[in-house]
């Protein structure tokens, strides 16, 4: 159910969207609150459900992680069981950071860092084509980024 929220919840939420770590000083600063009317106010925002955690956007190169693949992935059946089973071993494998059930041609599609050409064949052959259920798959490298998720239109 979505809760009804004011101009200033919005202000607060676009802020701490592009920028977490900033003090309650500086929040309220930006905002136009003191500091502790901005705790108040984030913090029922957080008790509500609005914010859903806090976490830092690492570099994927400064890690050696340079190559980006999405891979489209289609089921041998439309079962839960064949879901279920698919979704709990995707999981278990760190390179895949995303993984979305989709309507269309794919039931999945996979965002997936690697170091090298060599890294992600292992990464295909060893992992995602054992995936429970797998059928057909198709892989697309990321030449570049575009435009990196950085914050929803509120």
């Amino acid at each position: 159910m979505k809760l009804p929220i004011d101009e200033i919840d919005r202000k607060i939420l676009r802020a701490i969207q592009k920028d977490s770590a900033r003090s309650m000083s500086e929040l309220g600063d930006q905002i136009g609150l003191s500091a502790s009317a901005c705790h108040r106010r984030l913090k029922a925002l957080e008790e509500r459900g609005y914010v859903a955690g806090y976490h830092a956007v690492l570099s994927r190169e400064k890690l050696g992680l340079s190559m980006q693949f999405f891979i489209e992935l289609s089921l041998t059946s439309q079962s839960d069981k064949t879901f279920e089973a698919f979704e709990k071993a995707v999981r278990d494998i760190p390179e895949v950071l995303e993984c979305h059930l989709m309507a269309g041609q794919s039931d999945y599609i996979l965002r997936v860092v690697c170091e090298d050409a060599a890294a992600f064949e292992r990464l295909h052959r060893d992992l995602v084509a054992r995936l429970p259920g797998v059928a057909r798959i198709h892989s697309n490298l990321s030449i570049r980024e575009v435009k990196q998720w950085s914050s929803f239109p509120i």
